[in-house]
């Protein structure tokens, strides 16, 4: 079994690099699977929150994936990016990820699995799939929410040294194995204005994710191409002049923290 190859140089993978090319060479190595390998590194790494692993045979038919994991604690796994990517997200913000399934599992319990996810679900899979995390100073995170792009990434560019965007949703991660322009993060609101390091905290991005709070869906978007040092294209001013991607703010408004 083998997986597309990824280059692990890319800034966005800094965070996973470690795990994920030992993963890798675990999988070259012959441990045979996706849920193998992971579950080496998780020994390997003495991580006491994660999961196990398992194979996706794992998950009975009929079962619904969350709340199997819930009621098992195991994670069932395909041999893909996808689920590569959850498996080490679930391996660095175990906290964060034993959260949004104990939130979706709940939402299941109560209500089943139907054609719609309601709100809170529909927020749980947002941040899951296609969410990002980001430590900046106060004036990167007003331009952010006003989706005011030139003040974000060229008039306070110099800011971007004091930042961190560590991305969270593995679905993100996979798309960006082949990087394009329009990709685009949804990244968590800081709770009551509050920014620092706390914000990549995974105990603390835990504490973040209140029900009431994520059915408002306290997200802004963010073309993470755009990040400088992401892109040497965006090295030019102009290639931010593109209204497809980065789009200006509509009449809805900043969402709710």
């Amino acid at each position: 079994m083998t997986l597309p190859a990824i280059d692990w140089a890319q800034p966005w993978l800094a965070p996973y690099r470690a795990g994920g090319e030992a993963a890798m060479q675990a999988i070259a190595h012959g441990e045979g699977s996706v849920a193998a390998a992971l579950q080496h590194i998780r020994h390997a790494s003495g991580q006491v929150w994660a999961p196990d692993f398992v194979g996706q045979d794992a998950l009975p038919a009929g079962q619904a994936y969350e709340a199997h994991v819930f009621r098992t604690r195991t994670v069932p796994t395909r041999d893909n990016l996808h689920d590569f990517f959850n498996g080490l997200v679930w391996l660095a913000f175990p906290q964060a990820k034993r959260r949004l399934n104990e939130l979706q599992a709940g939402e299941i319990a109560r209500d089943g699995v139907g054609a719609t996810r309601g709100p809170l679900r529909d927020a749980l899979t947002l941040f899951d799939e296609n969410g990002a995390l980001l430590d900046a100073p106060p004036a990167l995170w007003r331009a952010l929410a006003a989706r005011d792009w030139h003040t974000l990434f060229v008039g306070e560019r110099r800011l971007w040294r004091e930042a961190r965007l560590v991305l969270f949703g593995h679905a993100l991660l996979e798309k960006l194995v082949t990087p394009r322009k329009p990709i685009t993060a949804h990244v968590l609101l800081p709770l009551h204005g509050e920014t620092g390091p706390a914000a990549l905290d995974d105990a603390q991005v835990a504490a973040a994710l209140d029900p009431l709070r994520l059915g408002r869906k306290p997200f802004v978007p963010l073309p993470v191409l755009g990040v400088p040092g992401w892109c040497r294209d965006n090295e030019a001013a102009q290639f931010y002049d593109d209204p497809q991607v980065f789009r200006p703010l509509t009449g809805r408004g900043i969402p709710g923290a």
